[in-house]
């Protein structure tokens, strides 16, 4: 028994935020916020805040834009924060909302019925409530069988979801496993950081995973796999049920955090990251495609986690030589932003239609935690 992946999804939020109008509005609040703390500017006892720079932050990141599902209240400089309104426990959640939309493509795509699916895994790196599982009502949302269940790996969510997919296949629990990756990577950003306010964006895919006895007549076969964590407090997101629990921090409304949620958002020790993760990653990758008997030249691409353009080229470098074509590492980071476990998805998405009969590629992730996910693919037609 071996495990393919028949097709995926996507869904994309309508709204679009450009570098330049989330500059506008950061820019905006630091005016605010220098003149409501003038005095204390003055005193030397807080520094300024000084302007973001649209410019910059492409070169920096590669990002251009991100798609959003709160787009108004993000560039309100005195919310700069996404509000989603809370639904009634009889209306579909929105995280299980976003997935079901991208598990249909998947469905559609495959020509498969929700009935026909066995098991449904929501990774995401965030997600919406602890219990009952987002899975198992996307489970209820789209009628397919079986049973379903949450997991989060950060970032590696969708490789670590991918790889469950397949171990559940190989041991009959099911013959047919939808995985799904909705991010609202936005909720846990903190847009009065200068230095990260621009990174995520929002989004959701699926991964339909199935047995190779019944999967389509064109599929994608999965040839290796590896997966690796190592703890590193070098990206963290503390915000939890817990907080709830704890003494309330000063109030203030900082530019450090949201008022009453100061340091529980997305941090990140960058330079650490970059200086870390590159070389494990490509590592990784290089070992594995010895392991499985692979060339890596004979990868005709590499579909990675969109976190950053700069680190994405030194990985295809480390694996394929510094005169890499960088199409070989396709971007969607600059029209998406950072959308977390669903990054390398994308870019598995759209940039994959070109491959023929046996062509091989990787899709690779790696993020907080310290985690990494390496899928290996060939294609069947």
């Amino acid at each position: 028994m071996k495990a393919v992946i028949s097709s995926t999804g996507l869904w994309t939020p309508t709204d679009s935020i450009s570098n330049e109008e989330l500059v506008e509005s950061y820019n905006a609040y630091a005016d605010k916020w220098n003149a409501e703390n003038a005095a204390e500017i003055e005193a030397g006892t807080k520094d300024a805040l000084t302007y973001s720079d649209a410019a910059f932050i492409e070169k920096a990141s590669g990002v251009k834009a991100r798609y959003v599902i709160s787009k108004a209240p993000i560039l309100d400089p005195n919310i700069m924060a996404p509000r989603i309104p809370a639904r009634p426990d009889t209306e579909p959640s929105i995280l299980a909302e976003i997935a079901a939309n991208a598990a249909r493509q998947a469905l559609e795509t495959a020509g498969r019925k929700p009935e026909d699916v066995g098991a449904v895994i929501v990774a995401c790196s965030n997600l919406q409530r602890g219990y009952p599982a987002i899975a198992v009502e996307v489970q209820s949302i789209l009628g397919t069988s079986g049973f379903a269940f949450d997991m989060n790996v950060a970032c590696s969510s969708a490789t670590f979801g991918l790889e469950t997919a397949r171990g559940l296949i190989v041991g009959g629990q099911a013959k047919s496993v939808l995985v799904v990756n909705p991010e609202i990577c936005t909720a846990h950003l903190n847009f009065k950081d200068r230095d990260a306010h621009f990174i995520f964006g929002d989004v959701a895919t699926a991964l339909l995973v199935e047995s190779n006895d019944i999967a389509p007549t064109e599929h994608w076969e999965i040839i290796g796999s590896k997966l690796v964590t190592q703890f590193s407090n070098n990206i963290r997101n503390n915000f939890g049920f817990l907080n709830h629990c704890a003494p309330e921090d000063d109030g203030m409304d900082s530019p450090r955090g949201r008022k009453g949620l100061t340091d529980k958002l997305f941090v990140q020790n960058g330079r650490s990251v970059f200086k870390e993760v590159v070389p494990m990653v490509a590592k990784m990758i290089s070992t594995e495609c010895e392991v499985n008997g692979l060339d890596p030249h004979e990868l005709k691409r590499m579909w990675l986690h969109q976190a950053n353009l700069s680190m994405n080229h030194l990985i295809a470098k480390k694996v394929l030589g510094k005169d890499v074509e960088l199409e070989k590492a396709p971007v969607v980071l600059d029209e998406y932003a950072n959308t977390s476990s669903a990054g390398s998805i994308i870019a598995f998405h759209k940039h994959s239609d070109d491959f023929k009969n046996g062509d091989t590629g990787l899709i690779c992730s790696f993020g907080a935690g310290y985690s990494a996910g390496a899928i290996f693919v060939r294609r069947v037609a």
